[in-house]
């Protein structure tokens, strides 16, 4: 049977994209605030138009055949031109209300999140963001499903799917605290190496850091005395001992009780980025919070 897509019912269009993200009736059919027996009328439906099954029952949902397989990418790409369509001609950021939904690190909370929160306000009080961990795995299904509008990322660690713009390049520093005896002096390569470092892994578990490979490309190594998954207690740390750490400069600006110098040996930056999918591209209200995440970063720079 041929089914002509353009005479579909779009509810149809819109159940179907559910079940194939969600892969159970009963999910798809809170993220379409229907009832489940409704959801089920329409996927037989779905059946009907397409003659096939389109799922499977499985033991912890439903499962696609080819042909549902088949049909998701043109269905989704059906639904954002329509969301498109619908969308307003212009975005007045002084009058909307919305919720934007940004993944992140902590060090993109503090470094890109503080300052974008801060120039938001004044232009867009209405507009409310959340923000949750960046998942790798989930990254590209989450913002296909808009559950996530964008994600702070660097370039290697953006899936080639995705849309992305540079923000800035970031540097390396090294951090102490202010009464630490090594502030205010000159660091040496050796007396760097000397010194007990704290690194930021997000693993949690490596001893072994950007830092550590620009030493043993000068034939050195340091003692890294403790890794931690977060940049958020490294102040305290530094502050209960003499210990230093090497973290991106942004990480290091405006710290109450820190001593920032440079390293003694180059280590090697990265550059921040965003990304975004294809159906978010032209919408008029994500086009400007681009805007803004890039005018607010490079303003920090």
């Amino acid at each position: 049977m041929k089914v002509d897509l353009r005479t579909l019912d779009l509810n149809l269009l819109k159940a179907l994209d559910a079940l194939l993200d969600e892969r159970s009736v009963t999910r798809a059919a809170a993220r379409l605030a229907l009832t489940q027996p409704a959801v089920s009328g329409m996927l037989n439906r779905l059946r009907d138009a397409f003659d096939d099954p389109l799922f499977i029952r499985a033991p912890h949902g439903i499962v696609p055949t080819l042909r549902a397989e088949a049909l998701a990418a043109p269905v989704k790409r059906i639904l954002a031109d329509i969301d498109v369509l619908l969308q307003p001609v212009t975005f007045e950021p002084g009058i909307a209300n919305l919720t934007f939904t940004l993944a992140a690190t902590d060090y993109a909370l503090r470094a890109v999140i503080v300052p974008f929160i801060a120039a938001l306000k004044v232009q867009a009080p209405a507009i409310r963001v959340r923000v949750v961990p960046v998942e790798p795995d989930r990254l590209v299904a989450q913002l296909e499903q808009g559950k996530i509008d964008l994600a702070l990322l660097t370039p290697h660690t953006t899936p080639d799917e995705l849309h992305s713009r540079a923000l800035y390049d970031e540097r390396y520093v090294c951090m102490m605290r202010v009464d630490h005896p090594d502030a205010g002096k000159p660091l040496t390569l050796d007396r760097f190496c000397a010194l007990e470092h704290v690194l930021v892994s997000y693993e949690g578990e490596s001893f072994h850091g950007v830092t550590d490979d620009a030493l043993a490309s000068v034939g050195r190594e340091r003692h890294v005395g403790l890794s931690v998954s977060s940049f958020l207690v490294l102040p305290e740390v530094l502050a209960v001992s003499d210990m230093i750490a090497v973290v991106p400069g942004r990480m290091a600006e405006n710290r109450v009780g820190i001593y920032v110098c440079d390293t003694p040996v180059s280590v090697q930056g990265f550059t921040k980025s965003m990304a975004w999918h294809g159906r978010a591209h032209r919408n008029p209200a994500q086009v400007w919070l681009r805007g803004l995440l890039l005018e607010t970063s490079q303003r920090q720079a």
